[in-house]
């Protein structure tokens, strides 16, 4: 039963895209297609990134443990981010390196959006259960935790790609932020009862 509903995971995840796609061949994009296209896949990656870091806390505070689903969530989450990259290096940049080069020095949004791609890179090639094998489980989920970099550093891409600070990137960078110090404090509490233990 988790192998399909995995794989609807994925089908129901790719369909923001193909509906996205879809309104790009029939012109229904806007006065500007490419930035409304590059915006969508960035902001479904981001909100893949957001769901696959609610797993942990949902399981904690209800019980209800999806983390059987989280790799699916994760590697759309990806997927959305390369496309989101793909159209700003073919459609925004037309593969003009010194121009993308130019970008990523001067323009701090392109700088942060970079970082959080490249961070999402390792983690979409290990997750796989070869790779959790070949890296040992402790390697592998210290390696998976960069997840949490990866989201911080794509909620300030957006914030900062959005010239007048709108309620909606603002709202997603909180989410974020609430993310994080969750986890923060859920890895101290393990501290703390690891030192009571023992002493």
């Amino acid at each position: 039963m988790p192998r399909y509903i995995n794989r609807a995971i994925y089908l129901v995840g790719m369909m923001p895209a193909t509906w996205t796609f879809y309104l790009g061949v029939i012109d229904q994009l806007g006065a500007d297609p490419m930035k409304t296209l590059e915006r969508s896949l960035g902001l479904w990656a981001l909100r893949f990134l957001i769901i696959t870091l609610t797993i942990t806390p949902l399981r904690d505070l209800s019980g209800v443990n999806l983390l059987r689903y989280r790799r699916a969530l994760g590697l759309l989450a990806f997927f959305y981010a390369l496309m989101h990259l793909s159209t700003y290096l073919v459609l925004d940049q037309g593969l003009d390196l010194d121009a993308i080069w130019a970008d990523i020095l001067k323009r701090p949004y392109i700088t942060i959006g970079m970082l959080s791609f490249a961070t999402l890179v390792p983690l979409a090639i290990t997750s796989n259960n070869a790779m959790i094998r070949r890296l040992g489980g402790a390697a592998w989920a210290r390696l998976h935790r960069w997840v949490y970099l990866a989201a911080g550093a794509a909620a300030v891409h957006y914030l900062l790609v959005v010239k007048s600070w709108t309620m909606e990137p603002v709202i997603y960078t909180m989410i974020v932020a609430v993310l994080l110090a969750y986890r923060v404090a859920r890895r101290l509490r393990g501290r703390r009862r690891v030192t009571l233990a023992s002493a």
